[in-house]
């Protein structure tokens, strides 16, 4: 299991780690309409998936607008962004932040994606910051768990796999 701190501390991730090569995990998130949504969901796409532990935070709302400007320019890739932040408060902050080019999904109910993609923190119950590629045949193209967790992921190392990605 790779080892991930917050603010300096060691804490404990809970799943399964994803390797480049693996067939992506399914996951059930929910959408800010409370949908559920699942991998399959968006089958047939290459998908970006930015992983913050709450969007009500610096880095985290810094990652979501970098995504949300990059997904521009990434035509025939779905950019999602996944926390543990209730439904209604995703869809209030990306209202006010203009966010309108990543789907908002979040992961408080039951922790399905954090638990599949080894980014669960079993002290605070986020998220860790990650971020996966994942191409048009569910195959992980990309992975990235941010060593610390309050630190910005590569950005431009995910947009070169999200291109790429087929």
């Amino acid at each position: 299991m790779k080892q991930v701190t917050f603010k300096g501390k060691p804490v404990t991730l809970v799943g399964n780690t994803v390797q480049v090569g693996d067939q992506a995990p399914d996951f059930k998130v929910l959408a800010n309409d409370l949908t559920e949504v699942t991998l399959n969901d968006s089958k047939g796409h290459v998908r970006l998936i930015s992983v913050v532990p709450s969007i009500d935070t610096g880095v985290c709302a810094e990652q979501t607008r970098r995504f949300n400007e990059e997904a521009a320019q990434l035509p025939g890739v779905k950019v999602l962004t996944i926390s543990v932040d209730l439904p209604f408060a995703q869809a209030r902050w990306c209202g006010a932040a203009g966010i309108d080019n990543v789907q908002m999904l979040s992961d408080h109910r039951d922790l399905s994606f954090g638990n599949a993609y080894g980014v669960h923190i079993k002290e605070l119950r986020l998220l860790s910051r990650s971020i996966f590629v994942i191409d048009s045949s569910d195959r992980v193209t990309y992975v990235e768990y941010v060593d610390e967790v309050t630190n910005h992921p590569n950005y431009e190392a995910a947009i070169e796999a999200a291109k790429r990605a087929k």
